[in-house]
């Protein structure tokens, strides 16, 4: 019995979630993935199931928002023992710290919301101010 495993291409999986070679390039670079080399001079990359894996997994992450170091985190815990309760416990607290940032933005977002809107009510009442033609004063005859 032969067991084949799952490889892709970068053009496979640059297709399957839209994206082009030069970002996985650029997450291979970053270590996210590490994918096998084959052809002469191991030019050619070749993707595992684990490199789609975690380059789902990264493109999730980044969906969220987090960093790639954050990422990174991430792709580590499911690299690490399969005691998921540790795995669990980090990835709570990762997203829990990227939860109250993204709070803190939200505020900061709702206060300039807040001021632009106080400034647009000063613009419209000035302009209804100044937009009216003077009455003139009645004249004495």
């Amino acid at each position: 019995m032969t067991t084949t495993t799952a490889t892709f291409s970068i053009r496979d999986l640059a297709q399957e979630f839209d994206l082009t070679t030069r970002a996985i390039r650029f997450y291979e670079d970053m270590g996210l993935l590490q994918p096998g080399r084959e052809g002469p001079g191991g030019r050619t990359r070749v993707y595992s199931a684990r490199d789609r894996a975690r380059l789902k997994l990264t493109l999730r992450a980044k969906r969220l928002g987090l960093s790639l170091q954050e990422a990174r985190e991430l792709l580590d815990m499911y690299d690490s023992p399969r005691d998921t309760a540790p795995q669990l416990r980090r990835y709570l607290a990762l997203l829990e710290t990227h939860r109250a940032r993204l709070e803190r933005q939200l505020a900061e977002l709702q206060a300039n919301i807040d001021e632009v809107r106080t400034h647009e009510k000063d613009a419209r009442a000035t302009l209804a101010r100044t937009a009216r033609p003077a009455r003139a004063a009645p004249r004495k005859s």
